[in-house]
């Protein structure tokens, strides 16, 4: 067995539809990717759709108070199926231009030894050699993992036919786990947005999340983290319960795409220090709570064999960028996401908006608060799903129908949760409103607040609708999209082969001229969000408040100087890159105490 084989980077979940069959179009090159298991009927519709259209039989999985979990389970087998056929014609393919295996040593990152190894084989001429070197070559190569994705918050209880509440195992992200549960697959469950104690006590119930013999898990706990103590608390609880996180995924709080979580003002950088620092200590804590709970469980597993890797993802866009990663900070992998919704041979975008995306600049990424979570939203000005509401609005019809009922949170209105993007909710919420509200100017205020919001359970589904020529009578073709700040840099449309190239410095694929490194990029970004959160407040802002804004510019301050006395350290970049990254947190400095300074 070779070390360092693989690829080092992943490409985490983007959105709902956009990733949702990214295993079917890059695992099979040994590519390690996540797909979304928020809708179990989209899962459904496209199993039908690849099924009939390899000529295979579908037999439907029709509603039923199990039908989420079945439908998931039997998506997940059929990606698994699918994937493993694809490698298997991949690795018996000839060493030739274009063909399956070329390929797949050709994105190899060139200090991969198997690399090494593909060019001593072309390299060859003698004749059995070479055949030899190849037939070690394919007996060396493994497609990347088929991950999935669960956002532990979205959650809703559902009700059987008699309008009676069911217990919480058919809660859709308990569904959604029992799916991945009970399905063939060997991999990781991303776990998302925080900390759900019912949902991880629930993982409990399900034996491929213990060791085998061999002290080894066929299905693996990844914890999506923004921050050290949040992977000591969740690690520590699921560790009292025998369950192990094998990975720790940190992700930017806010130069990511999607939802965006924000930290008190921790910058990425002094995150990882934290977690590099802390690597033993971590793991030593988390052992000496998991090994008990195991022998309580009657499960015997090798504590040297025991380990967690650290993964990041969040705003890296240069080869560069992610070698000093991989090497200060010793992560496992790094994620690139947004950037790949300008790869359609991989992510599932509609014409409209992949153009919309490759022409968008900085001032059309934003951080908005379309999200009916209630969560800010990173999105794309002039998306077709906010055009569809637009033209609601101005007809005097605003909100969206609301038939899969995903982001419902909301009980205002009712004893079962509303989603604040439906009709009913946004007529209610209106009705309301005109009647707290005699002043036309605070009435309109309020009033853009409650109809901006987007109706994503179907915006961010039904592009793989779209993309795979999907008819969708009773769903609207408007599209949400949630690409991060870092899509502004790029505006080629680009082949799979490209953006592997690119992520490996073989080429370039950034088209801004000045875009600016990553830790600089996110520290701009909370430096805009703690100043327009300020701003939101007005005059009176409460103790509580002034104390969390303080603690806030302090963690930011803190961010500075630490970057500002590593910056030595970032080796892979060129002396006047890391001259200018100085001068950019120098003046950011400056800027953050002046408003600081002014906002007491």
């Amino acid at each position: 067995m070779f070390k360092s084989i693989g690829h080092k980077f992943h490409i985490p979940v983007l959105g709902v539809a956009f990733s949702v069959d990214a295993p079917l179009k890059v695992a099979k090159y040994g590519i390690s990717s996540v797909m979304s298991l928020v809708d179990d009927t989209l899962v459904e519709r496209l199993r039908q759709h690849y099924l009939e259209k390899l000529g295979r039989p579908y037999v439907k999985i029709d509603d039923s108070d199990q039908a989420r979990s079945l439908r998931i389970t039997a998506y997940l087998n059929m990606v698994k199926q699918l994937v493993e056929e694809q490698f298997e014609e991949l690795k018996n393919s000839p060493f030739e231009i274009g063909s399956g295996i070329t390929k797949y040593f050709e994105m190899l990152p060139d200090s991969s030894e198997l690399k090494i190894k593909y060019y001593e084989m072309l390299n060859s001429e003698n004749e059995r050699a070479q055949i030899n070197l190849q037939n070690e070559l394919r007996n060396n190569i493994y497609p990347g993992s088929i991950d999935v994705n669960i956002m532990t918050k979205v959650d809703k209880a559902n009700y059987n036919s008699e309008g009676t509440q069911l217990s919480h195992e058919f809660n859709d992200a308990h569904a959604a786990l029992r799916g991945f549960a009970m399905s063939d697959l060997e991999s990781s469950i991303i776990f998302s947005a925080g900390m759900n104690p019912k949902l991880y006590g629930y993982i409990e119930t399900f034996k491929d999340f213990y060791p085998n013999e061999k002290s080894s898990f066929k299905k693996k706990i990844v914890i999506k983290v923004s921050d050290y103590r949040s992977a000591l608390i969740q690690g520590k609880f699921l560790a009292k319960k025998g369950l192990w996180v094998s990975e720790y995924r940190i992700e930017s709080g806010l130069n990511c795409g999607g939802h965006a979580f924000a930290t008190d003002g921790l910058l990425l950088g002094p995150i990882l220090e934290e977690f590099k620092n802390k690597k033993d200590e971590l793991l030593n804590t988390l052992k000496e709570i998991y090994l008990p709970a195991l022998i309580k469980k009657e499960i015997t597993a090798d504590a040297e064999k025991l380990n967690y890797d650290v993964t990041v993802q969040g705003g890296v866009g240069t080869s560069s960028e992610q070698e000093f990663l991989l090497r200060y900070y010793g992560v496992k992998s790094v994620g690139w996401g947004s950037p790949f919704l300008l790869v359609p041979e991989v992510m599932n975008v509609d014409d409209y908006t992949l153009h919309k995306l490759a022409a968008a600049g900085e001032e059309d990424l934003y951080l908005s608060d379309i999200s009916p979570l209630g969560i800010p939203f990173n999105s794309l000005r002039g998306n077709s799903k906010d055009i569809e509401k637009m033209e609601r609005i101005e007809n005097g019809k605003p909100g969206s129908p609301c038939p899969k009922k995903f982001l419902v949170s909301n009980k205002d209105y009712s004893d079962k949760p509303q989603c604040t993007a439906s009709i009913t909710y946004i007529n209610k919420k209106i009705a309301e409103l005109k009647e707290n509200y005699t002043n036309e100017d605070e009435y309109k205020k309020e009033y853009d607040k409650v109809v901006n919001k987007v109706c994503l359970c179907e915006g961010l589904t039904v592009p793989a609708l779209i993309v795979n020529n999907i008819p969708s009578p009773k769903q609207s073709r408007a599209v949400s999209v949630c690409p991060g700040p870092n899509l502004a840099y790029y505006s080629k449309i680009s082949t799979l082969h490209e953006m592997v190239d690119h992520i490996y410095g073989r080429i370039d694929l950034i088209t801004h001229p000045s875009r600016p490194n990553m830790f600089v990029k996110e520290l701009g970004l909370y430096i805009d969000y703690l100043t327009k959160r300020i701003d939101d407040q007005g005059e009176n802002i409460s103790d509580q408040k002034a104390e969390y804004f303080s603690l806030f510019t302090t963690n930011l301050l803190e961010g500075i100087n630490y970057y500002k006395n590593m910056i030595d350290e970032i080796i892979e970049e060129p002396e006047i890159v890391r001259e200018k990254m100085l001068e950019s947190f120098e003046m950011m400095e400056e800027k953050l105490m002046v408003y600081s300074l002014q906002a007491n």
